[in-house]
């Protein structure tokens, strides 16, 4: 979705195998503060000082170009953005490609291809806010449904997965018609950082991190490209499967 409104583009709905979806548009108790959690969306909290992160901010995506794909095996979607600030000067142009691929039984796989270019060095700032955002449905919250969050290490919940260095997290939870679904969010092993901390909390939110650790620069001759995967599936699935869906995302071709 994007409009001339929106300060950012996103994804909604997140339909899972159930046919409802696993994200919601904003914050459940905090709806006006926390306006900008927009079920999927990509964003960062400090591009040379400007954030793009809340609705509040000087900074604002913009969307230029899109196209479609379609096939029987995947569906391709690729934009390209500016990142404005509050006169209208682009700071970063962005490529972004989402794959989405069937896994059967109303599963599925998306791809997040991020490719970021400048003119000039323009810098990442330090932060655990950026690029990749989700906003789970009430009902899989940890504090407001009946969900549960784990990532690839054995963390369990907020208090062991906040902020810390994992390969995928998973954020799975009842769906209201009763079946138990989720999103596994992955971090690609060529990011930068790898495996790199994640932002995740009990009420329903989740983030994969580029900058938790250092500021990146981006320049004219070095671009900054990022892969992320999303796995949309029913139930909830040992660490086992998870980490094989993560092996198999590792090693997708045909797009860097």
């Amino acid at each position: 979705h994007f409009s001339p409104l929106d300060r950012r583009p996103f994804l909604y709905p997140i339909i899972g195998p159930s046919g409802k979806s696993l994200t919601r548009m904003g914050h459940p108790r905090d709806p006006v503060g926390h306006s900008h959690h927009n079920s999927v969306w990509i964003a960062h909290h400090d591009v040379d000082g400007i954030s793009f992160w809340g609705d509040t901010g000087k900074g604002r995506i913009v969307q230029k170009k899109i196209r479609y794909e379609d096939a029987d095996d995947e569906a391709l979607l690729e934009a390209e953005n500016a990142w404005d600030d509050d006169t209208g000067k682009t700071l970063l142009k962005e490529i972004r490609t989402l794959r989405f691929r069937p896994h059967g039984n109303g599963q599925w796989l998306l791809v997040i291809d991020l490719v970021f270019t400048a003119e000039k060095p323009v810098a990442l700032g330090k932060t655990s806010f950026g690029p990749v955002a989700v906003r789970m449905a009430k009902t899989i919250g940890v504090h407001d449904g009946g969900g549960t969050i784990r990532n690839s290490t054995g963390g369990v919940n907020e208090k062991e997965v906040f902020w810390k260095p994992a390969k995928w997290v998973d954020y799975s939870g009842p769906m209201p018609q009763g079946a138990t679904e989720g999103i596994t969010l992955m971090d690609h092993p060529s990011n930068p950082g790898h495996p790199n901390p994640y932002h995740v909390r009990d009420d329903g939110w989740m983030g994969a991190c580029c900058t938790f650790a250092e500021p990146r620069v981006i320049d004219k001759d070095k671009p900054l490209s990022l892969r992320y995967g999303m796995w949309v599936h029913g139930g909830l699935p040992t660490t086992e499967v998870i980490h094989a869906q993560f092996e198999e995302f590792a090693t997708v071709k045909g797009l860097k």
